[in-house]
């Protein structure tokens, strides 16, 4: 028996898997690391369950989606076959549109105190580190920590730059900021410990507007350099 759970554990779960959370949510895993495919793989299906009477929300994360259900207009069992034909329709792998969201940066200065901080650790100039961070495409993996917070994938990997070793109190809106290999927007004001290269005068989380979220899991994030007249230009904008 030992040796037979030795080998279970060693060669690990199959994927993808079903998890129940409760009696009123599944948890569909497509593995145990943060890769573009299983990411992708969970937002195909999460495109795939979308208006199926008894699913109440959906949630997708780096590696699984976790699914909200109403046990009284669809069974766990019907639940569990839906999923698992989705799972085996050749779309349920398929690359959809990616929507693109533009947002424009004044990088360094008292938007971007620790700019300098990450082109030393890089070997790089200041606007090296800003030629690197705002010429790639960002896909937003998830959402969390806070309302709005996208984690992104598609650093640069000479990008990595370590947290700071004591967490800021309090981060203004909009900053951007780099953790390791993460980059993202912080949308509210918070404590953090990322290291800040520049901030964007854009609402990336507005509580206040019928569409609170300007972007979701799926989507394409671009920074924009900008300098500091357009930021206050923007800024001022109702």
């Amino acid at each position: 028996m030992l040796n037979f759970l030795r080998r279970l554990i060693e060669r690990g779960p199959s994927w993808p898997r079903l998890l129940d959370c409760g009696d009123r949510a599944l948890t569909v895993e497509f593995g145990n690391a943060v890769d573009p495919e299983l990411n992708q793989r969970v937002r195909a299906l999460d495109h795939a369950l979308k208006g199926i009477p008894g699913i109440v929300e959906t949630i997708p994360t780096f590696r699984s989606l976790f699914i909200e259900y109403d046990p009284f207009t669809i069974s766990r069992d019907q639940l569990s076959k839906l999923i698992t034909a989705r799972l085996n329709q050749p779309e349920a792998n398929a690359r959809g549109n990616e929507k693109i969201i533009d947002i424009p940066v004044c990088y360094g200065g008292e938007f971007g105190p620790d700019l300098a901080d990450v082109a030393a650790n890089a070997g790089l100039s200041e606007a090296e580190v800003i030629e690197r961070h705002s010429r790639n495409n960002y896909p937003i993996y998830m959402l969390g920590f806070m309302p709005g917070f996208a984690y992104l994938g598609g650093l640069d990997p000479q990008l990595n730059t370590p947290r700071l070793k004591t967490p800021r109190q309090e981060i203004p809106a909009g900053s951007v900021g780099i953790a390791g290999m993460q980059t993202g927007i912080y949308p509210l004001k918070s404590p953090g410990g990322w290291r800040l290269i520049g901030r964007t005068p854009v609402k990336v989380y507005d509580p206040s507007s019928p569409n609170p979220f300007l972007y979701a899991a799926g989507d394409v994030i671009r920074f924009r350099p900008i300098d500091a007249a357009e930021y206050r230009r923007m800024e001022a904008l109702p």
